[in-house]
């Protein structure tokens, strides 16, 4: 039995309109957990969104995210950028170093809301779920024409995303609205 290693810059990657991602370790080479590498341009929002079976890992190598992993006291369905929970928690700025865990069942989201690309390491469980999740969504996003948010809602549907406020992406003034977030993790 052999191991898989995978240099820097390596791996296969999907350039999408909105993201690029590596597939660094996939359920192909046995992996329980699909890992990718993801540069998150700026003015990304993935949108507040639950899974009922994957659980997420992030952890930011470059840049800084805005990051949500909490259950708030009432959703809007617009921006997330203002929830909070009924515990007082806040999203937070996170920077290299900075991981967030996401069990079955909790509202999350990222956003790069700066003005320069970051990158983060993204574990998601089982495989090949995502892998097949960023295959779709590639597809939709290179037509070269405007995206279809009814495809993009009707295949995130298919991947077990329960899609609560929209996925943005553009100029970070245009694609996030809503207070300042809390710095920290």
């Amino acid at each position: 039995m052999s191991g898989v290693i995978v240099p820097p810059g390596q791996g296969r990657k999907l350039i999408t309109k909105a993201q690029e991602i590596t597939f660094k370790v996939t359920g192909a080479h046995g992996a329980l957990a699909s890992t990718f590498e993801v540069v998150v341009p700026p003015g990304f929002d993935v949108g507040a969104h639950t899974h009922q079976r994957s659980h997420e890992f992030f952890y930011v190598l470059e840049g800084e995210l805005t990051l949500l992993a909490f259950e708030p006291a009432e959703r809007t369905e617009d921006h997330w950028q203002d929830w909070k929970s009924a515990d007082g928690d806040r999203i937070v700025r996170a920077g290299p170093g900075s991981c967030m865990f996401v069990p079955p069942g909790c509202p999350h989201a990222f956003t790069n809301a700066t003005g320069e690309p970051a990158r983060m390491l993204f574990q998601s469980y089982p495989a090949p779920d995502h892998e097949q999740y960023f295959e779709e969504i590639a597809e939709i996003f290179s037509t070269g024409r405007a995206v279809d948010s009814g495809a993009v809602r009707r295949m995130r549907e298919r991947y077990d995303v329960d899609q609560i406020t929209p996925l943005r992406y553009g100029p970070p003034a245009l694609a996030n609205s809503g207070p300042a977030p809390e710095t920290g993790a």
